[in-house]
């Protein structure tokens, strides 16, 4: 008779029992496979950022638009090897729940700086410099909506008005597609000419969102950024320098807490299942006192037995995580069709899956542990007295 055998006839005693256990255990990897997903995604995006870009943005919030003239003194300062500049649009497509991350950009500058992050057809590049009414599609966007170069197509401004006809719409045509250079790189955007926008729109001339800066040396970081700050310094509209990973950091701190808010969510699904299934364990055990006994009495060894229980503690998370990791994965590619926009690069990944294996293992560990001690010391003419 194999402990295997035994493993999975102990285990499955009880069938309704077993199921409501797994089922629970079910439930909880599928809210930490989604949500630990979202969060890898927010978190890589922001970790693959340049070590030599900086982001200069107002001192008192980066929705605090600076002067234009900003973008000619940060690119004297010394170290400053390329400066762009953005702004942000709040735009969508067609209706106010298809938002788009819109940006207003310095064609030619935009293009250098994120050089190595997108991939760009010269004769797009070409048309996107020259032609003030186009614009550049990332490749997630054209895929979603199905554009392709030379479309005109009508992008809204959820903050804007265009002073031409005071909509909210401004006419863009598909100057070319880009693509990303890296896994992480984000193509679910817009991109079309500062100079166009800071003529039609009606408030906010002359200001930009903010500032993009390559410096010669990720080592001159310090140095640049405290430059920069002490230049406008006491100045109407002081800033705030630091590095592209920071600023991406504060850019969905907007979002609120992410992190916290994930880790409370599964942190409380893992309690409550580990309060279940650990207290369910205990009473399997308590239940199978007798047989533990006789098992003892035949010459199984104390350890056997203990690595019996353990092992279908593990099982038994083993059984219930593994299918909740597969459904969640799912839903994460279902989730990532209609997401892209928000939440580029969502996927259940490797880093993702082989902390809910390690999650698994650890509450098969500690809902089995006191069981098996309780096994492992029990006592032959006790537990056979006490029946």
């Amino acid at each position: 008779m194999s402990d295997l055998y035994l493993l999975w006839r102990n285990l499955f005693r009880r069938k309704l029992r077993t199921f409501l256990m797994m089922l629970a255990i079910f439930v909880a990897f599928v809210i930490y496979g989604v949500l630990g997903s979202i969060h890898y995604a927010f978190q890589h995006g922001v970790d693959q950022a340049a070590d030599n870009r900086l982001v200069v943005t107002n001192k008192i919030t980066f929705i605090q638009p600076l002067p234009f003239a900003y973008v000619s003194k940060v690119a004297a300062v010394k170290g400053v090897k390329t400066v762009t500049y953005s702004s942000w649009f709040g735009g969508y497509y067609q209706d106010a729940r298809n938002q788009i991350g819109t940006f207003a950009v310095d064609p030619e500058s935009y293009m250098e700086v994120f050089r190595d992050t997108l991939r760009i057809d010269p004769a797009a590049r070409d048309t996107f410099i020259h032609d003030r009414t186009t614009m550049l599609v990332g490749e997630a966007i054209a895929t979603k909506y199905g554009w392709k170069p030379g479309d005109r197509i009508p992008i809204n401004s959820n903050i804007f008005t265009n002073k031409a006809d005071g909509s909210h719409t401004w006419e863009l045509t598909v100057a070319g597609i880009a693509y990303p250079k890296t896994d992480s790189a984000n193509t679910s955007f817009i991109l079309f000419q500062h100079e166009n926008f800071n003529e039609s729109k009606t408030f906010g001339k002359d200001t930009v969102g903010w500032m993009t800066l390559e410096t010669d040396s990720a080592d001159l970081n310090d140095k640049v950024a405290t430059a920069i700050d002490d230049m406008f310094a006491n100045s109407t509209a002081e800033t705030n320098t630091q590095s592209e990973k920071a600023f991406g950091k504060a850019f969905l701190a907007q979002l609120g807490n992410i992190a916290l808010i994930i880790t409370l969510v599964v942190g409380a699904a893992f309690a409550t299942i580990l309060m279940i299934v650990g207290n369910t364990m205990v009473m399997a055990v308590r239940e199978r006192t007798k047989e533990i006994a006789v098992l003892k009495t035949l010459g199984f060894p104390s350890w056997r037995i203990w690595r019996q229980v353990l092992g279908e503690s593990l099982l038994l998370s083993l059984l219930g995580g593994v299918p909740g990791l597969v459904l969640a994965g799912l839903l994460v590619t279902v989730l990532a069709k209609s997401a892209s926009s928000a939440i580029p690069g969502l996927a259940l990944t490797m880093p993702v899956m082989g902390l809910g294996l390690g999650f698994m293992v650890l509450l098969g560990l500690i809902t089995g542990f006191l069981p098996a001690w309780t096994a492992l010391r029990l006592n032959i003419v006790t537990a056979l007295g006490r029946l």
